[in-house]
């Protein structure tokens, strides 16, 4: 061990008691943990936030959806699916039928509730994916001999309309085109009017719970495309639902299938229909580095204080090894050392801490969050092993780099000044 070092171990944890080292020492080393933490924390939080709500969302979504302006409805055509799973990055294709309507409960006590929603008809494939994911009550199995419409409802409108599995709903929508939207506005008798109307009683198949709670859980219900084709709108569809392989490549694989498609179709990606969303999850991670960049300044601003501590606690010895000709060049390396051997305890101290906590966290979900606002019931954490090093060695870097200032000052001490102090 050399000397310089030796005398760092020595300076920094001399015991001034049978059992406790010195006491500014331990206030530097839980100052550098809990910053060391914090940082590590912060990065694994909103990392872990944003990647819940993205995978909801694309969960919820399809990576790319295709329709027509307008949001017009159009024959479903095998050479228009052929186009899109032509391209080498998208994984899965299918047509999907989305229809408004609303919906109408009646209540134990004899009352009704009506609230406006989508019922959107996708295939038994994706159906069939999608509820063994998010499906909480209620069967996936379609029959097919039943007269009324299968649904499955979001867990927030199943709430609101007090919705159960096997409860009968009566779904109200307009009829397609511009002449529904004509006799509402025109001068048109009632007999008109309730002949213009899609009238469909449904019945409740399942509730799914996805957690997203405006927008999804309360306002989309999903059925069989084929029994909304046969009710309402025979071989017709809205558009295309895809899905790609790598989501990186997403926004050029919907620029190469648009250009075969060609016009009228037109292209869009999850991230740009729920672009409010994802701006929202952007600007968490924009905060971030102001949060280090802060904690990181309380870390630095500490390790300076503790080593000039030292340097004064230690004046006296610090002469002695002058006057025994110890080279200011020595003397600085004693005390940046001192400085490399209180931030390694104490980020491996802040490691452990942030660690424990996750792997708490991920297993007992101890701080719970309102849904309704953030999507997610509980703190959403990301042990990603980058970060910790990351942050291990930017606190260990600074720490060393200001470090500098104190030991500089240590080494310009004049030694008949250190002995007299």
């Amino acid at each position: 061990m050399k000397p310089e070092f030796y005398l760092a171990k020595r300076f920094a944890f001399n015991k001034r008691s049978a059992s406790k080292p010195t006491f500014i020492v331990m206030v530097a080393v839980i100052g550098i943990a809990v910053g060391t933490a914090a940082l590590i924390l912060t990065l694994s939080i909103v990392k872990g936030f944003a990647e819940s709500i993205e995978s909801k969302l694309i969960g919820f979504s399809t990576h790319m959806q295709i329709r027509q302006p307008d949001e017009k409805l159009f024959p479903e055509r095998r050479t228009d699916l052929a186009m899109i799973t032509g391209n080498v990055n998208v994984e899965s294709a299918f047509p999907f039928l989305e229809k408004s309507f609303v919906i109408r409960s009646r209540f134990a006590d004899g009352s009704y509730r009506s609230k406006p929603v989508i019922v959107k008809g996708i295939s038994e494939q994706p159906k069939n994916s999608f509820l063994k994911k998010y499906l909480r009550t209620g069967t996936s199995e379609y029959e097919r001999n039943i007269k009324e419409l299968s649904l499955y409802a979001g867990g927030t409108l199943a709430e609101n309309l007090h919705l159960t599995t096997g409860k009968k709903v009566l779904l109200v929508g307009l009829g397609t085109g511009s002449e529904g939207t004509k006799l509402i506005t025109g001068n048109k008798n009632m007999v008109d009017l309730l002949s213009s109307l899609d009238i469909e009683v449904g019945v409740i198949r399942g509730i799914y719970d996805t957690g997203l709670q405006e927008g999804f859980d309360d306002s989309v219900i999903l059925c069989d495309i084929d029994q909304l084709q046969e009710r309402f709108e025979p071989a017709k569809i809205s558009g295309y639902d895809a899905n790609v392989r790598n989501l990186a490549y997403l926004p050029a694989t919907v620029r190469s299938v648009m250009e075969k498609l060609g016009y009228p179709f037109y292209g869009y990606t999850v991230f740009e229909r729920y672009a409010n969303l994802f701006e929202w999850l952007k600007l968490q991670k924009n905060i971030m580095p102001l949060l280090i960049v802060t904690i990181t300044i309380v870390a630095v601003f500490n390790i300076i204080s503790t080593i000039l501590v030292l340097i004064i606690e230690k004046t006296r010895e610090i002469g002695m090894l002058c006057a025994l000709g110890l080279e200011p060049r020595k003397i600085s390396t004693i005390f940046i050392s001192q400085a490399f051997l209180i931030s390694l305890i104490g980020i491996a101290a802040g490691n452990l801490t942030a660690l424990s906590f996750s792997l708490l966290e991920q297993h007992f979900h101890f701080i719970k969050l309102p849904e309704k606002s953030y999507f997610i019931k509980y703190v959403a954490i990301l042990i990603d092993p980058l970060d910790y090093a990351a942050v291990s060695l930017a606190v260990l870097a600074l720490t060393l780099v200001f470090a500098f200032i104190p030991a500089r000052i240590a080494a310009s001490l004049k030694p008949g000044t250190a002995l007299g102090t």
